[in-house]
């Protein structure tokens, strides 16, 4: 009988021990898990503007070569009428 309470007692400090109160623990990895993922979103958000201002820039870019070839075209066109003037002067 006593093996069995000493047995019993030592069953039951065991289960008080697991028992503890790990509040403080579980609040610091909340807070850890939050600090997380607020950064892989501020991450995000920083890869997107970027991505936006890269977007633009091409925008921009490519908004610059089309003015540029109607600048040569009209250029072009500009010769052509010159050298149809030049060709039947010539006749």
């Amino acid at each position: 009988m006593k093996k069995i309470a000493i047995a019993a007692v030592a069953v039951l400090g065991l289960t008080v021990a697991a028992c503890q109160d790990n509040s403080a623990d579980n609040a610091v990895s909340t807070e850890n898990t939050i600090e997380t993922e607020a950064a892989a979103d501020t991450n995000s958000a920083i890869a997107g503007t970027e991505n936006l201002g890269v977007a633009a820039d091409n925008a921009l870019d490519a908004a610059g070569n089309s003015l540029s070839n109607a600048g040569n075209s009209i250029e072009n066109a500009a010769e052509d009428v010159a050298n149809g003037q030049d060709n039947v002067a010539g006749q």
